[in-house]
């Protein structure tokens, strides 16, 4: 007897929470499935090349003052002077940088391209100290001068590495979790801290290990090790290529904004409708991918652009749609208001950056002519008391992550436990402080200094100083890249980063400008210039109470945008419920 046999049906599709739906790829550009793309198996390749650079950055960017006093024989004020314009111009870079990766190479293949800019430049750090034609000579001038031209034009090429480098690894980082599912959403909140603590923890080797082969072995072999950290990391980087979520390149984000202000003068003698949903948006049948954002009250002005002029003539509304110069939708208004809204931010950012700029300069420079004994005769390289802020830093993320979170989210019911610019504010209030405690100790040392005992202070005072700035550092800086990464427009996320940075860059060339405007200022008086020639020349205390009292000023300035600040509003998927932020700071 036969038996009938039906035929085995096509396996169904996979539900749609299988799916990632949030516009991004996987590496052969399909829809990418979220159990083998994303999340922390994919994050965790770019987390190790993060750790390879900051590694090779502050051991590097930590003991360059050293570097530029005693081999280049700088004076003070001149290398606390430079490092602050690399420091600048490294922290500018990535607004070039993370334009290109938006708008033209998509983020993964600029930081392949940045990765091997950086590479060169460290291979070319390393040619200045090991051909004997580059190397630097204390007794041939033309040789010093040479090794001068050739140190800086490698450090710029490390700069121009970072640019691509910086902003396009940590947004492709944080676009491995879909903002549109809950659970992803919650782990792209820890993300930051634990971006952060690779960070912290790539800083604590090269300020010790990196630093110390830099002040007993050579330099070379400190470059040659750096060079080496950077190819494995960006190895490794390329390894995970297949776990990755992919964005492609939307253009030029700025030229639907200039749409906006051109529509919006256009349209500036029409009077806004009465009722919001009169303005313009993509009808629900031609939605895509991308995220809109509910209309704000901010900035009605801009509303104007996303007037209907021919809302009853059909042919006519049809024109005016594809004119994108006349008319906008409510989502490319909504992202002008975001960025518009951010340039307060970031400007009352600056002066917190100024205080971080000390740590790298000044603080170390202290160090240097303390007495950094320990037990067994062992000598603390100068540079390697840096390590105390990243300390500070790695104890602030993990217990932020761990037991602030878990504590506000069942206090306040919000998904994020605290908001950011909150996180911001209390950073900015804990970097403050540490530079008034850096200028109590100071002032103890110049007293010990004046007395005879100068080199005899231990550098073990300048502990409160960092570990404070580290504190602050895991807040603030934390708080400024998830805010600069998340309320920026979706296509607009390796920019939002390298606007965090240059929060960082603009604030390390104020800090030079400040240096030259206090320096003249103060040279005219009896006492003359609050920086001599050395430290126990100088009046760094003074120069530290000035910081901290402009710190405190505009940190009141803070608080009252933040109070008043809307947070990016998204029309989230189905199933995923809106929750916008209230800050009250």
């Amino acid at each position: 007897m036969e038996v009938e046999t039906k035929p085995k049906p096509k396996s169904a599709p996979a539900p749609e929470h299988e799916w990632v739906m949030d516009s991004s790829v996987d590496h052969k550009g399909r829809l990418p499935r979220r159990s083998s793309t994303g999340c922390w198996k994919a994050s965790l390749f770019i987390v190790v090349i993060e750790f390879g650079e900051r590694l090779s950055y502050f051991g590097l960017a930590t003991n360059l003052i050293i570097y530029l006093t005693r081999v280049l024989q700088e004076d003070v004020k001149t290398a606390a002077k430079n490092v602050n314009y690399w420091g600048g111009v490294t922290s500018m870079m990535p607004l070039l940088g993370g334009f290109i990766a938006d708008a033209y190479l998509g983020r993964f293949s600029t930081v392949i391209v940045s990765s091997l800019i950086y590479i060169a430049g460290l291979i070319l750090l390393t040619m200045t100290q090991v051909i004997p034609s580059l190397k630097p000579c204390d007794t041939c001038d033309r040789s010093l001068r040479l090794h001068e031209i050739i140190f800086f034009l490698a450090l710029y090429m490390v700069s121009v590495g970072t640019g691509g480098h910086k902003p396009s690894l940590e947004s492709l980082g944080a676009d491995q979790f879909d903002d549109n599912h809950a659970a992803e959403r919650k782990k792209k909140m820890s993300y930051f801290n634990w971006w952060n603590f690779a960070l912290c923890s790539g800083i604590i080797l090269g300020v010790t290990v990196i630093v110390y082969i830099e002040d007993t072995v050579g330099w070379w072999l400190a470059y040659i090790l750096l060079t080496a950290v950077m190819c494995v990391s960006l190895v490794i980087f390329v390894a995970g290529r297949p776990f990755y979520r992919y964005r492609a390149p939307e253009g030029s984000p700025f030229t639907p904004m200039l749409q906006v202000v051109v529509a919006a003068v256009a349209k500036r003698g029409i009077p806004l409708p009465s009722d919001e949903g009169e303005l313009y948006e993509v009808p629900k049948t031609q939605q895509t991918e991308k995220r809109l954002l509910y209309h704000t009250n901010k900035l009605r002005f801009l509303d104007r652009a996303a007037i209907v002029e021919h809302r009853d003539d059909e042919a006519a509304f049809a024109a005016e749609k594809l004119n994108l110069w006349r008319l906008a939708t409510v989502t490319q208004v909504e992202e002008l208001k975001l960025i518009l809204s951010m340039l307060p931010i970031w400007l009352t950012a600056l002066p917190f950056g100024v205080c971080v700029a000390q740590a790298n300069t000044f603080f170390i420079k202290q160090s240097s002519i303390m007495n950094r004994a320990a037990a067994g005769g062992f000598e603390i390289p100068a540079a390697s008391v840096f390590v105390l802020g990243a300390i500070g830093m790695l104890i602030t993320v993990t217990l932020y992550d761990k037991i602030l979170v878990p504590f506000f989210r069942r206090a306040t019911g919000g998904e994020r436990g605290i908001s950011i610019l909150k996180r911001i504010g209390i950073g900015m209030a804990l970097t403050a402080s540490s530079l008034v405690v850096a200028a109590a100790v100071e002032r103890r040392r110049l007293n010990a200094a004046a007395a005879g005992r100068g080199g005899s202070m231990s550098v073990f005072w300048l502990v409160p100083q960092f570990l404070i700035m580290g504190f602050g550092d895991g807040f603030a800086l934390v708080g400024l890249q998830e805010y600069f990464y998340d309320q920026v427009p979706d296509g607009m996320r390796s920019l939002g980063i390298a606007f965090y940075l240059s929060v960082l860059g603009v604030s390390s060339l104020l800090s030079s400008v400040l240096i030259t405007a206090v320096d003249r200022i103060t040279s005219r008086g009896a006492k003359g210039s609050w920086f001599g020639k050395g430290l126990n020349e100088s009046r760094l205390d003074l120069y530290y109470w000035l910081v901290s009292a402009i710190s405190a000023v505009n940190l009141c300035g803070y608080v009252y945008l933040a109070r008043r600040y809307s947070y990016k509003r998204v029309q989230r998927k189905v199933g995923v419920t809106n929750s916008p932020e209230i800050d009250h700071v």
